[in-house]
């Protein structure tokens, strides 16, 4: 799990989001043949079409991006691997382990954010924060701060949950494709919301994930 959210930190870095949102769905070819190797799930006929549709709907997404540089594609890469063994071994966990959902969040949480923590105090540069903060026309959002940052953790927990009990009540495979399906809302929601531009490749995207 840490090498995941590390990579895809480190993805954003470097990608725009559309060409970050193309790659991100090939993780779920990944998935779907782990899944076939490991718990001898079939791959249907179905599910290939649907595959090509992201995938489509991606290219077309960020095809108005610009092209990747080498760094982001390399981190790219190691984000897509470790997001698909991370959804594997979990399912594989819940299954061995018999972890309950509350379980799998636990440990999830518990053993990622001691190597998050000491990786923040080591390699982070924590001085432009103090710096904000401590300012007398600042220090006054600083509650506005630790309120983001509740709602996050509170988001993190509802997120975490969720997808222990969809792994476990249906497959790797499934809670992969419902997660790339998260990208319709965002994309209309930005649309309607944030007044990005509407433009035919945005519109196709939208239309083909909708499919």
């Amino acid at each position: 799990m840490s090498l995941m959210l590390y990579t895809g930190s480190k993805s954003l870095e470097h990608l725009e989001v559309g060409i970050f949102t193309v790659f991100k769905n090939l993780t779920i070819i990944l998935v779907a043949y782990g899944e076939r190797a490991m718990f001898d799930s079939p791959v249907s006929p179905l599910m290939l079409v649907s595959f090509i549709l992201m995938i489509i709907s991606s290219i077309i997404g960020g095809s108005a991006s610009q092209v990747p540089d080498q760094t982001g594609i390399i981190w790219m890469i190691c984000n897509c691997i470790s997001s698909a063994s991370f959804v594997l071994y979990m399912r594989k966990a819940i299954k061995t382990v018999t972890f309950k959902d509350f379980d799998t969040v636990y440990f999830n949480n518990f053993l990622t954010f001691p190597i998050f923590l000491t990786l923040s105090f080591l390699l982070e540069d924590w001085s432009g924060l103090k710096k904000h903060y401590s300012s007398p026309e600042n220090s006054d959002v600083l509650g506005h701060l630790f309120y983001g940052l509740l709602m996050g953790g509170i988001c993190a927990f509802a997120i975490s949950y969720t997808s222990a009990w969809c792994i476990r009540v249906t497959s790797s495979t499934t809670y992969s494709m419902v997660g790339a399906l998260n990208k319709l809302p965002v994309a209309v929601f930005g649309m309607v919301f944030f007044k990005e531009a509407i433009t035919t490749s945005s519109v196709s995207a939208v239309l083909l994930i909708a499919a």
